[in-house]
């Protein structure tokens, strides 16, 4: 018997004052999704709360900074085969925070990893597959004309 994993997380593209991308640097340790990998900030949805609602309070609980729900903007949807994990599907809203002060947060999870936008293709092999597709809608979004060189091809 195969048992199929569900997860349903909301997770943010965090800008900090300066412009500059706010990333969670995961853990490297087991039992930990896309361990020691460039991640962002969220997880997953509680009881019958509402995607925003998640993306609120998880981002909240892992940079000890309280963002309010009207400062997130939608971003994406993604709804299919897991894409952090073995197995099983994912419902995934993304979402963008901008403006975010560095100096008040206190990272809770991971660490904290503050990238320049131009320095963010060196980065690209480090980042978990959810950053890469939310990182990927960011700039597809914005027109902004940047890509990461192995989203061109995906």
């Amino acid at each position: 018997m195969i048992i199929s994993r569900h997860r349903e997380i909301a997770c943010a593209i965090i800008i900090d004052t300066l412009g500059r991308f706010l990333f969670q640097q995961r853990d490297d340790i087991p039992g930990i999704l896309q361990r020691g990998k460039v991640g962002l900030f969220g997880g997953h949805r509680e009881g019958n709360e509402s995607y925003l609602q998640c993306v609120v309070r998880e981002v909240h609980e892992e940079i000890s900074y309280c963002v309010e729900p009207a400062r997130f903007e939608h971003l994406l949807s993604y709804s299919g085969v897991e894409i952090d994990a073995e197995g099983g599907t994912v419902q995934g809203e993304f979402f963008i925070a901008r403006d975010i002060p560095v100096d008040a947060l206190i990272v809770t999870e991971g660490a904290l990893l503050i990238v320049e936008p131009a320095k963010l293709s060196a980065l690209e092999d480090k980042l978990a597959p959810s950053a890469r597709l939310a990182i990927k809608a960011y700039y597809d979004r914005h027109g902004q004309g940047r890509r990461l060189k192995h989203l061109r091809s995906r």
